[in-house]
């Protein structure tokens, strides 16, 4: 299953970009990953950019309103989803204003990674650790404590 994060903007702050990039490394051994940034425009603009960027995928967006999982249940899901057959996960992360009601309104879930709102480069970083938690708990290797 290949994996797209598509988010608003590139991270700004160091520490965003190289916890990400550290992620990223980790992640690449284990899955096919790659992250789109596209440059903030207007909210309604940028509704249409996600969703044409991730056309024909499973569409999950982040949001604080939405579904949360512990990680054992985000490992379980990735399962499930490789056990269907699916080809494609997009997950969008909005900007500084969210996601606007198209992107809501089109995506197939969406999840909360918390119920505060989080900074859209926070967010990522948590992403991407969580789905490396999740590859790590598939692969039984020891990084996840219960």
């Amino acid at each position: 299953m290949k994996w797209e994060i598509i988010a608003i903007g590139k991270p700004s702050f160091s520490w965003a970009r190289e916890a990400a990039d550290d992620y990223l490394k980790r992640l690449r051994r284990m899955i096919s990953l790659k992250i789109s940034a596209l440059r903030p425009n207007p909210v309604s603009n940028m509704s249409e950019r996600m969703l044409e960027a991730s056309a024909g995928s499973w569409r999950i967006a982040l949001d604080e309103r939405g579904l949360m999982m512990r990680s054992e249940d985000f490992a379980n899901w990735i399962r499930k989803q490789e056990l269907t057959g699916r080809k494609r996960v997009s997950i969008l992360i909005g900007g500084a204003n969210g996601h606007g009601d198209a992107v809501r309104s089109a995506v197939d879930e969406i999840w909360s990674l918390s119920p505060m709102t989080l900074q859209h480069e926070l967010a990522q970083v948590v992403f991407l650790e969580q789905l490396y938690r999740a590859c790590t708990i598939l692969r039984g290797e020891p990084y996840h404590r219960k």
